[in-house]
Formats: structure tokens, C-alpha cells, sequence
């Protein structure tokens, strides 16, 4: 279908209407940045290269993880689409394709498949040029396409366009397929006399039309894909709908979403069949979820890995932590970093735990905090157990061993190790390590005053 071709993306626009700190294009969809969303769609047309002309935090673009095999080219001033693509000539010259396909950063939601339509017409048609259009309800923000006839069409951009022109429901939408050596002729007479004193490279249509070039159009139906994203609500706009593919494909592997419309699970998720998942739960990030799970409402998980017949029971959060197969984790849990719940354990009401290994079949029932701690099977944690970890200065472990029983209201003053099966009775403070199959007990002797209330009361 194509012959050699390469990709050129303008990313180097700060995108103003953001009123933000960050360029555009690194503003996160679905947990990844805009522009990679550009640049994974057109590797799946297999390019011989992806140029990326860059301005505005250029370091940060570049040390992006999506960044590797890009080339990147620096725009120094941001005087237009076809002054970016001028910054590039010299090294798509020195590129030798015969075309290259030039998309603006701000279409995430173009597809590989909605692209090669352009690139089989441009070939099929033997295009100077080929420009992807659509027809939009609402075509506010795009440049119109003016069909002068034949082979002759302008885009003339909105704030340019008279009131009759803006009335067309045909747009540009901002992707283009040129024969490259057709493009470095033309790019030096396009002129900044308009509104906005910028080089257009939609200019390049005319140019080419009057020199009896082939200019050609591709008219996508995909109107669904066509949302530049300028500013924080079309950001919105184009997460929505996202987030609604990435549900309907999870549908399609056997999963079930409850409630698409308060269900929030980013790109790179992965879900096991025969999962359920129920209203307002937000996963993100690259995290795992495994089959025949069941995530109640009020479940925020991230970047974590979640193993096979899980229950993970409303208003709980999970960071960066693992839960094997079989484990019930939640209500109100609190799981913080570096956290491994193994098979079978249970964590339940407002327990929090950071850093720590919660052994198979081991509960920690309600009310505990748990921190660089490492607890090995069959362990009971009483209610209100906290171990004290820090000592202001240095973060310190408790070891707990198998089959130890921890009394309700009880403190583990780190380092500290509980051997196997010893338990430690309720309301008990340890600071020194407990033997194996004992018994461990610090408390302070109870005194009662006889009558002492009744004095009190009378005072």
C-alpha cells in the first residue's frame, strides 16, 4: 500500500487555553500524555521514522518513556503549523522518503485504521497532497474547507472565515500526506498575511491547486476521533470517550461493568474474564486485575497487581501493591506502597499497611496499621494492633512468624520479632523480641480506688 514514508508530528504549541504549567501535550488521557496517544497510532502504520517537532519544555517531551526511537526537532519561535514544518526540512530531506505524513499532537483519539484510508488514496490517486476531512454538527474551532471546484480547494481557518464560510460543516482536520519533495518546493510561499500573522500549512492546499498539483481529500465517517484537544474541556471530551472504548473492549473479553457512566479504568489495565466490577471504581496506571475477581463500589486501585478470586470490598484504596488469588481485602483498607497481601489473607476494616509482607491465610480483622512489617502465615492481628515504625529518625521492622496471635490493642515498638505461634495478650506494649510458643504480656498493674468517683462528685 505505501511506498517509504515518514511521520511528522507538531507538538511545539505551550496550548494557552490550558492556563497550565505543563504543555499540552503532556497532559494525561486515560494514564497516558496526550501525545503518546498520537505517536502510538501512527507506529501502527509503520513508518520508516517519527519526527516530533518540539518547543516549549522540549527536556520534558524528550525524557518521556514513550520518547525512544523519536526524533526530535526544535522550533525556536511558534509562527505556525507551516513554520514548524519548515524546522523540520532539513532533516526529512535528509530522511529520503518520498512522502511524509504530517498529524498535529493534539488528535489523540485518531486510530492507525482511520489513517491508512489516507494513505491507500493518496497512493491509489497519485496525490501531491492528501488531506483528511470530515463533516462535523458542530464544526466550531476546525478551518472549513472551501471545494473551488476540480482540483482546487481552500481551508480557510474560523477566525478568518466570513459568516457564510463558517456555516460549511466540512473541516480540516489537521492530517495531511504529502509527496515530499513536493512540499519542500512549496513550503517558502506560504505567507503570515491573516489574522493571526502565522504561516498556515493548510496555505500549502492553494499553492499546490494553482500549480496544477494533485490535491486530493480523504473524507473519514470517523467523526468520533476527530477532537482537538485546545483546552481543558475538550480534554474532558476526549477522556470520556476513551474511557468508554476501553470499557466496551473489556466487555468484549468478559468482563462486566456494572455502571460504564461512574467507572473510570485507565488504557494500560488489564482485566481478567468473569471479573465484576461495580459503580464508581477508578483504576489506573499499568495495574493488573485477575479473572473471577469482585471489586465493590468505591474502589480506587493503582498501579498494583491483583491476582485470581479476589474480593476487594467498598471504599478502599490500593498504591503500588500486590494481592494474590483468594485474598478479601476492604472495607476502608488503606494499602499503601511496596504492600503483598499473599493467598487467602484477609484485611479488613480500617486497616492501613505500607511496606509489608501479610502472609497466606493471615488476618489483620479491623483497626490496625501495619508498617515495614513482615507477617508470615496463619498470623491473627487483633483489632487496634499498630506496630510503631519510626522513631523520628529511621524507619525500623517487626517480624512476626507463623501462626502467632496478636491480642487486640496491642503496640509492636520496631525492631521487634514474634516467634512462632507465640502469642501477645491484648493491650500489651513490646519492645523486646518474643520467643516461640510463649507468652508475652506487658501491662501496667490495674489499682483500683474504692469510692473515689463518689468523692469526686461531691467536691
Amino acid at each position: 500500500m505505501t511506498k517509504g514514508f515518514s511521520v511528522l508530528i507538531l507538538a511545539a504549541g505551550k496550548g494557552t487555553r490550558f492556563k497550565s504549567d505543563v504543555i499540552k501535550v503532556l497532559h494525561p488521557l486515560m494514564g497516558r500524555p496526550m501525545l503518546q496517544l498520537v505517536v502510538d497510532s501512527v507506529r501502527g502504520l509503520k513508518p520508516n521514522k517519527i519526527f516530533v517537532v518540539v518547543g516549549y519544555q522540549k527536556d520534558e517531551v524528550k525524557k518521556q518513556p514513550f520518547a525512544e526511537e523519536l526524533e526530535f526537532i526544535l522550533q525556536k519561535n511558534q509562527l505556525g503549523t507551516a513554520h514548524a514544518v519548515l524546522a523540520a526540512k532539513e532533516e526529512l530531506r535528509r530522511s529520503q522518503d518520498s512522502d511524509v505524513l504530517i498529524i498535529n499532537g493534539d488528535l489523540p483519539l485518531i486510530r492507525a485504521d482511520t489513517l491508512k484510508p489516507l494513505l491507500k488514496t493518496h497512493y491509489k490517486d497519485a496525490n501531491s497532497l492528501t488531506f483528511m476531512t470530515t463533516d462535523l454538527h458542530d464544526p466550531a474551532g476546525f478551518g472549513r474547507v472551501v471545494d473551488v471546484g476540480g482540483n482546487d480547494f481552500r481551508i480557510i481557518e474560523e477566525k478568518d472565515a466570513t459568516p457564510l464560510q463558517r456555516q460549511i460543516k466540512e473541516v480540516n482536520v489537521g492530517i495531511y500526506l504529502f509527496k515530499l519533495r513536493d512540499l519542500l518546493r512549496a513550503l517558502p510561499k506560504v505567507s503570515n498575511q491573516n489574522k493571526k500573522g502565522e504561516y498556515y500549512l493548510t496555505d500549502l492546499i492553494a499553492i499546490l491547486s494553482q500549480e496544477n498539483k494533485r490535491v486530493g481529500k480523504y473524507r473519514t465517517v470517523r467523526t468520533d476521533e476527530i477532537v482537538g484537544v485546545n483546552d481543558r474541556y475538550e480534554l474532558a471530551r476526549a477522556a470520556e470517550a476513551l474511557r468508554l472504548q476501553k470499557i466496551k473492549s473489556l466487555a468484549g473479553k468478559g468482563v462486566t461493568v456494572l455502571d460504564p457512566s461512574s467507572t473510570w479504568i485507565d488504557l494500560d489495565v488489564k482485566v481478567g474474564r468473569d471479573t465484576t466490577i461495580y459503580p464508581s471504581v477508578i483504576i489506573e496506571g499499568d495495574s493488573v486485575i485477575g479473572t473471577h475477581c469482585t471489586l465493590y463500589p468505591h474502589i480506587h486501585i493503582t498501579h498494583s497487581k491483583i491476582g485470581r478470586q479476589v474480593k476487594i470490598l467498598s471504599s478502599t484504596m490500593i498504591e503500588n501493591s500486590v494481592i494474590k488469588d483468594e485474598a478479601q481485602v476492604g472495607p476502608f483498607t488503606h494499602l499503601r506502597p511496596k504492600t503483598l497481601i499473599k493467598k487467602g489473607a484477609k484485611v479488613g476494616n480500617f486497616v492501613e499497611m505500607k511496606n509489608t509482607v501479610f502472609g497466606q491465610y493471615s488476618k489483620a480483622g479491623h483497626l490496625s496499621y501495619l508498617g515495614d512489617t513482615e507477617v508470615k502465615d496463619s498470623v491473627n492481628i487483633g483489632a487496634g494492633t499498630i506496630t510503631c515504625n519510626y522513631d523520628g529518625i529511621k524507619k525500623s521492622k517487626t517480624h512476626i512468624d507463623s501462626g502467632a496471635f496478636i491480642g487486640s490493642g496491642v503496640e509492636l515498638v520496631a525492631p521487634v520479632k514474634i516467634g512462632k505461634k507465640a502469642y501477645v495478650g491484648a493491650g500489651s506494649t513490646i519492645t523486646k523480641d518474643v520467643s516461640p510458643e510463649s507468652l508475652a504480656v506487658s501491662r501496667s498493674r490495674q489499682v483500683e480506688k474504692k469510692g473515689w468517683a463518689r468523692r469526686k462528685r461531691k467536691k
